[in-house]
């Protein structure tokens, strides 16, 4: 999944985002939410998880604007305070779960597993497809001509931000910043390992080629033109 954490503690922010990382899922992060707001609205995310105690516009005040809007994606609000009337309050703006602080990494993993889960909303895509190569975001399954493919968290994940901007040149840097959180580093071959361990998987066994290199540029995947 592709999400959005709004967390102005930098602790708590390495936290979540590390454990989403290993878990195989992309996490674009911001402290501020008049930020989050513009991000929410141009982006687009299968999950927000949101502290409720953000600088600029806070949580509550964010849901509802992203509500306004006419924003349907789902959204954890994460807060200290844990009493009824809070809680009500969050729900009541938009937010679909609340989990208080402290809390187990386990436990927020489990209710975005269960959101994933629910009956997704029309404009809202679980499954990518390009050509014959699915990905299905919810069950996290790959399938290539209707075999299963089978990936690591982080395989995962290039593929999905690589179907995501199916047909786009995708630089080293894009990939390094969004993939693995690193700013660019030109002796690193991390991309390049591992978009050769993709192509091992989803285009040597199969007679159309999806992912394609651009010379001194970086990579693209699309059907044959």
């Amino acid at each position: 999944m592709r999400i959005l954490l709004v967390e102005d503690d930098k602790r708590t922010s390495d936290y979540i985002s590390s454990g989403l990382a290993s878990s195989g899922h992309v996490t674009d992060v911001l402290a501020d939410g008049r930020d989050a707001l513009a991000v929410g609205l141009r982006e687009s995310y299968d999950v927000v998880i949101v502290d409720r105690m953000i600088p600029g516009l806070d949580g509550v005040s964010l849901v509802k604007s992203l509500r306004a809007a006419g924003g349907k994606l789902p959204i954890i609000l994460l807060t200290a305070l844990g009493g009824v009337e809070d809680r009500v309050e969050g729900l009541e703006a938009g937010a679909d779960d609340y989990l208080t602080k402290p809390f187990a990494f386990s436990e927020l993993l489990a209710r975005l597993h269960a959101l994933g889960r629910r009956p997704p909303m029309a404009q809202e895509k679980t499954v990518l497809r390009v050509a014959d190569l699915e990905l299905d975001l919810v069950r996290r399954i790959a399938r290539r001509a209707g075999q299963i493919v089978e990936l690591l968290p982080r395989e995962f994940s290039l593929l999905e931000f690589l179907m995501r901007n199916e047909g786009r040149v995708l630089t080293k840097t894009m990939l390094l910043e969004r993939i693995w959180n690193f700013n660019f580093d030109p002796q690193s071959t991390v991309v390049e390992t591992h978009v050769s361990r993709l192509r091992a998987k989803i285009d040597r066994p199969f007679e159309v080629q999806l992912i394609h290199t651009v010379r001194s540029t970086g990579y693209s995947l699309h059907a044959p033109r």
